[in-house]
């Protein structure tokens, strides 16, 4: 049977909210029903039970994401209630791997319509609590569940479980990627995004929820100066700061996946296809390299080259982490990386961010005539995806 071509038809994302900013206040569950609404809204007609699966990112799952938040999220978008829905963790690239597991049912011919995505709210991350008897602890010890590594296992080495920043860190400083480059490398993002903002670029994609209108991140009076005066976060005299990585966020994203038969019964022109992508892994605590095997590999698999990329979407969960792929992989224009902004800038909640870099890096190779892009991201615990795109000139 010969594979079906694997398109977005359409995509919503609310903005991202800043850590107890605009969206703090609601619920995971709801901000996915909210997201989920909105996107089919915008497909005029569309039978709704035409959908054969929600597949969903969340890197968290311990609060009110728990228990499968993707079919929680549809049946609070009254959705039908015979459309399933599945929920993934890859971390960072959770809602990346949303896009993936929905696109091989797509091109498989398993289904015809998917909707994918990404929820995240770090803000109402729980605290959360070791369980070792049926007893309930009567002095326990709390853990955050917002980011990184909790409750971690003895066995694992030192290394491994040190702060991601602490580790994006380390292999920057292998590289000799200094701090000041860092810093600039941040103010490049919330330049880009400001910029991106006031030429409503986000139109038709970002929608307002809550009376937020805008990713809360973003710093448009930052300065160099500002950002070289922030204290090392991961590190006593690391180069990390709160400045140059990347912020946590309250977020959604979800998109409609069809093929072309699917877009044409719709009436839609499309955002663009997904042709290829790739997971890879590296050792835990070298995460931040771990996007290059994954652009490597899924370029080759494609049959492309470097040099055929005309945008490029790097997650930034830290400038240190950007600076080190482009270090190992020269070849990359800078000029063509982020942008429109990063998620220095625009926000990194975890399950939804990967998402967003697909339908970024689409919509931009849209406005740039057409092209093949690239979607990548690292992941904690030493993984990395990269996803490429193709838009019709």
């Amino acid at each position: 049977m010969n594979q079906r071509e694997v398109i977005i038809a359409e995509a919503v994302r609310t903005p991202f909210g800043r850590y107890f900013g605009g969206l703090s206040k609601i619920r995971p569950d709801d901000l996915l029903g909210f997201t989920l609404s909105a996107l089919v809204k915008k497909v005029p007609g569309f039978d709704l039970n035409s959908i054969d699966d929600v597949v969903i990112g969340d890197s968290n799952g311990a609060g009110e994401d728990n228990r499968n938040v993707a079919r929680m999220g549809l049946l609070l978008a009254n959705f039908p209630k015979t459309i399933p829905g599945v929920t993934v963790n890859r971390l960072c690239g959770s809602g990346a791997e949303a896009v993936i597991q929905a696109s091989r049912a797509i091109r498989s011919g398993d289904s015809d319509f998917v909707i994918a995505g990404g929820v995240e709210s770090m803000s109402r991350a729980p605290w959360i609590v070791e369980r070792v008897n049926k007893e309930k602890p009567i002095d326990p010890t709390y853990h955050q569940s917002t980011v990184g590594w909790r409750m971690t296992n003895p066995l694992f080495p030192s290394q491994w479980t040190q702060s991601l920043g602490r580790c994006a860190e380390e292999v920057a400083e292998r590289f000799k990627i200094s701090r000041q480059s860092q810093d600039e490398w941040a103010f490049r993002s919330h330049q880009l995004a400001d910029a991106a903002w006031a030429n409503n670029l986000h139109e038709n994609f970002v929608t307002t929820f809550n009376q937020v209108d805008r990713d809360e991140s973003i710093r448009a009076d930052t300065s160099l100066q500002k950002l070289s005066e922030l204290p090392s976060v991961f590190s006593e005299h690391g180069a990390g700061t709160a400045g140059n990585s990347s912020p946590l966020n309250d977020g959604s994203v979800a998109m409609l996946i069809t093929d072309q038969t699917g877009l044409e019964k719709l009436g839609l022109e499309g955002i663009g296809k997904i042709i290829g992508a790739q997971v890879t892994a590296v050792t835990p605590n070298e995460f931040s390299l771990a996007p290059i095997s994954a652009i490597h590999k899924v370029l080759a698999k494609t049959q492309k080259k470097i040099s055929d990329v005309k945008v490029w979407e790097i997650n930034e969960a830290f400038a240190a982490m950007v600076l080190s792929v482009l270090h190992e992989i020269p070849e990359i224009d800078i000029s063509k990386v982020n942008v429109n902004g990063g998620a220095i800038a625009i926000g990194h909640p975890v399950g939804a961010s990967a998402a967003r870099v697909i339908v970024d890096c689409a919509r931009e190779l849209k406005r740039q005539g057409g092209g093949i892009g690239i979607a990548a991201a690292c992941i904690g615990v030493g993984l990395g995806v990269a996803v490429v795109i193709e838009v019709n000139g």
